[in-house]
Order: C-alpha cells, then structure tokens, then sequence
C-alpha cells in the first residue's frame, strides 16, 4: 500500500485528490494539510511514501516544507512531488533542487496521476518528460554557482559510473542505461545506487541536477 499526504492550501483541489487515490486498490490518502507547517508536522507523524506538495501556499511554502522534510533523516523514505500551475516555473527546479522527486501540473491527467506516485513511490523521479529536463538544464546551469564543488564530487566516481549518472542526467531509465552501456538492467540499477550513495543524494531527481550543475550534462546534450 502507498501511502501518500496531500498538502495543498485549495480544499476543492485536496478533495478531488483524495477521491481519485483513494479509488484505487494499492493507495491510501493518510492524511492533508493545508499550509507547509502542517504539512511537516503531518508528514512526521505518518512518515507516508509520498507527499503531493503545493508549492505556493501561505505561510510556510511548500519549498520550506519539502527543504524540512528532506533534511529529515528520519523521514529519508518520504518522497516529494510538487503540484505547480506552470510546468516552466523556476520555483519547480529549486524544489528539486532541495529534495523534490519531480514535479505534476495541476491539470495533468488522473492516470498519469496516478503513474506518477506509483513511479516515485518506486523510486523513480519524475523528470522524464523533457519539458522536466529543459527546467532543470537552464536553470541548474543559468550561473552554475556550484558547479566546481559539484565536479569535485564527480572525483568520487569510477568512469562507468561517469557514465551512467551522465545517462541519468539525459533522462534515461535503469533498462535504456542498461542497452546504451551493453549492461544487464540489474548492473545498471546497482551503478545508479552505488553513484547516489557516493555522491549523497536523496534519489535519482538530485541525480539528474547534480549532473547539470557539474557540467557533465549539459543542455541540449543528446543521449543519442
């Protein structure tokens, strides 16, 4: 069962959330919230898997919430999926910048809703669609303020392992990697985790930016 939070300051919109989740068979609204603050507290109260995180809401926002959460140790198993009214919106790249797992338009379609919390909730980030990839290449290389302390951590890695966050960076899933770099898919995942547990990132949605603002992947890079 996944288990997710709401946290949006719109009733209407939480109510229609929570009624689409709930209909299905393998995910449980645990809770909502209607500001960042009460999202934090509600999130540690029920460590759910995923969290539906407004960005724009009075008081604490949802960047200061999802920033909370994901400095959390104890809450490292949470995942954050932003809800935004523009897909291009610079608030978007700096939420993943901190701990997001991808972002959702509001009026994105139900069943793609609902592949979007069970992808997250499996560990994936949703930073497939390459409006996603567009956001964070210009964003995240706009100034690159830290792009040398990101190319240091890059020192970490071997040189397949280079390769495979590169490949992350452009959007490619564990079996795409797997067929580019001649690998099983299981080899794949293992150099994907072995990279996020080197470079200290949350999942593959800081992946992907830590990949842009080293310089690794740049924009318009092709994974052709």
């Amino acid at each position: 069962m996944i288990r997710v939070v709401l946290a949006d300051d719109q009733a209407l919109l939480r109510a229609g959330l929570r009624a689409l989740l709930d209909a299905e068979d393998d995910i449980e609204v645990v809770g909502e919230a209607a500001d960042g603050a009460e999202a934090v507290a509600l999130v540690r109260q029920t460590g759910p898997d995923v969290v539906l995180m407004d960005i724009r809401m009075p008081g604490t926002d949802g960047l200061e919430a999802t920033r909370q959460i994901a400095a959390d140790e104890r809450l490292s198993g949470t995942r954050v999926v932003m809800l935004t009214t523009f897909d291009l919106d610079e608030y978007v790249f700096e939420a993943v910048r901190i701990g997001a797992s991808g972002f959702l338009v509001k009026d994105t379609e139900p069943a793609e809703l609902l592949r979007g919390v069970r992808a997250v909730s499996a560990g994936d980030a949703l930073l497939s669609p390459g409006v996603t990839r567009r956001l964070i290449g210009e964003f995240a290389t706009r100034s690159r303020p830290n792009a040398a302390p990101a190319a240091d951590r890059l020192g970490e890695l071997t040189d397949r392992e280079r390769e495979v966050v590169a490949l992350v960076g452009a959007g490619l899933n564990n079996d795409e990697i797997a067929q580019r770099l001649f690998l099983s898919p299981a080899t794949a995942k293992t150099h994907v985790s072995r990279s996020m547990i080197k470079l200290h990132v949350r999942d593959r949605a800081q992946l992907v930016v830590l990949a842009y603002e080293s310089g690794l992947v740049r924009p318009g890079w092709s994974q052709e």
